[in-house]
């Protein structure tokens, strides 16, 4: 079975049957889908790929109908079995082979998804999605039987390999003694973390390590700040100099300072970037369309060039690609280096910030301190019935107040009382049935004011019509 559904602009997200919700795919489809793969990919990268999987309940079972999928077309399989979404992006890059990772990131247990990538870890086009998509569809109405396996199936280790390679970007040799905590979620940076840490002189105090994607204690989307309260309770009672939250796959890291405060995004990406144009003046950094202008700022006055993406992993990475950039961010804790094909980690943005903070004398908090130039509200996510009707109705009651653009959802420019600049993003997800807010202002008070207003519209139902 599979839905169109789960076919999303830049990946594959669906809810698996079996479970209490109707389901939107299961193994049959995932086999179809393998077979739609390797009826389309390029000759030249279709012979071998490597297959990875987080830790979800279905990740076993539907990650193997994948691969039976592929081998019943005569594809090699490289299976690395259990991994992060970086540590198969690794995978991709070290053997300049095509990747494919099963992985919902930070959806509910029930989900289940894949992420694709072409040797080198480069993104796959859009069009190629859309291409699988409709042939698996149609094999899927064919329901002609699946074949035998005439591919291989090797089985490797790629987590030795994944945790050398970080060390080697990262000089973590003589930093000061740090307490860091980390929280996995139960997700997969249970899996690599003791690793990657075992190479550094800290106190892991850990969270919630051991894999379970049944999600025990707190779902794996550290952008909702509930999720985040384990952690910044577990600084202050250790009294710890960081503490790092993962989501579900391990691509995304957010920071804690030893307050317990979250320090955003946007502040890590300029101080990140901050660190990489000292060591490469003049190189080019990406951002997503709503990054904070802090960024922008932060780079140009250190001689840098910023290029803006569109949000979304695939469309970063290929920007990466055609400026070759030598680090990006994203709002949302993405963070992609150059010296990792391009690709998005977040055990190596973890890394950074914690080899900054060991090299310096300071506590995390002042180490941001002139990254923080701005007030920002944070990625806010509302569920609405209709995605483009309530956008359009946000526009309206906006007309006149700042100039609009439409270039990644609706985006709103205005300044305050005091001609300081003020913006807000709503967006539709690309991965959920959700609009994503983002706000920025010179003061707490002008930001939370154009926040609520934006709120206040996204969240009342529209007025009925008269009569209907």
């Amino acid at each position: 079975m599979i839905e169109a559904s789960v076919f999303k602009s830049n990946d594959i997200r669906g809810v698996v049957a079996g479970g209490e919700r109707p389901g939107e795919w299961d193994e049959a489809g995932a086999a179809r889908i393998g077979q739609a793969w390797a009826d389309l990919a390029d000759p030249a990268w279709r012979a071998t790929v490597v297959v990875g999987r987080d830790m979800r309940v279905s990740g076993e079972a539907i990650s193997r109908a994948f691969i039976a999928g592929l081998r019943s077309r005569g594809v090699h399989v490289l299976d690395s079995g259990l991994s992060s979404t970086d540590q198969l992006w690794f995978a991709s890059g070290s053997l300049d082979l095509a990747g494919v990772q099963f992985t919902a990131s930070h959806n509910p247990a029930d989900y289940n998804g894949i992420k694709f990538c072409r040797p080198g870890a480069a993104p796959v086009e859009p069009a190629f999605l859309r291409a699988v998509a409709e042939r698996a569809l149609q094999l899927e109405a064919d329901q002609s039987p699946l074949g035998e396996p005439t591919g291989d199936l090797e089985l490797v280790d790629t987590l030795p390999g994944y945790v050398a390679h970080l060390h080697s970007l990262v000089d973590t040799s003589g930093l000061r003694h740090l307490t860091v905590v980390v929280d996995a979620g139960n997700g997969m940076a249970g899996h690599t973390v003791r690793a990657v840490f075992e190479r550094v002189d800290v106190d892991l105090v850990g969270l919630y390590l051991d894999l379970d994607g049944s999600f025990p204690n707190h779902q794996p989307n550290p952008l909702e700040p509930e999720n985040l309260v384990d952690a910044q309770r577990a600084v202050r009672e250790h009294g710890a100099d960081l503490g790092l939250v993962f989501d579900g796959d391990a691509d995304r890291c957010f920071i804690i300072d030893e307050r317990g405060e979250v320090i955003t995004p946007s502040v890590v990406t300029a101080l990140i970037a901050a660190s990489e144009l000292a060591r490469e003046p003049g190189a080019t950094i990406v951002v997503n369309s709503v990054t904070s202008g802090t960024v922008e700022q932060v780079v140009t006055e250190l001689g840098g060039r910023v290029v803006t993406s569109l949000v979304g992993h695939t469309h970063v990475k290929a920007l990466m690609a055609a400026e070759h950039a030598i680090f990006g961010g994203e709002h949302s804790a993405h963070y992609y280096f150059r010296d990792f094909w391009g690709a998005d980690t977040g055990m190596l943005a973890a890394l950074h910030v914690l080899a900054l903070l060991g090299r310096s004398d300071q506590p995390m908090s002042a180490l941001v301190t002139d990254y923080q130039r701005v007030s920002n509200s944070g990625e806010l996510n509302s569920t609405v019935a209709d995605q483009a009707a309530t956008i359009e109705r946000v526009a309206a009651a906006f007309a006149g107040k700042g100039s609009v653009e439409r270039v990644d959802g609706l985006t709103v420019r205005g300044l305050d009382a005091e001609k300081r600049p003020w913006w807000f993003n709503l967006r539709a997800s690309n991965t959920e049935p959700l609009l994503r807010l983002n706000v920025e202002a010179a003061t707490d008070a002008v930001m939370a004011a154009v926040r609520d207003d934006v709120l206040d519209l996204v969240r009342t139902p529209a007025p009925t019509p008269e009569g209907a």
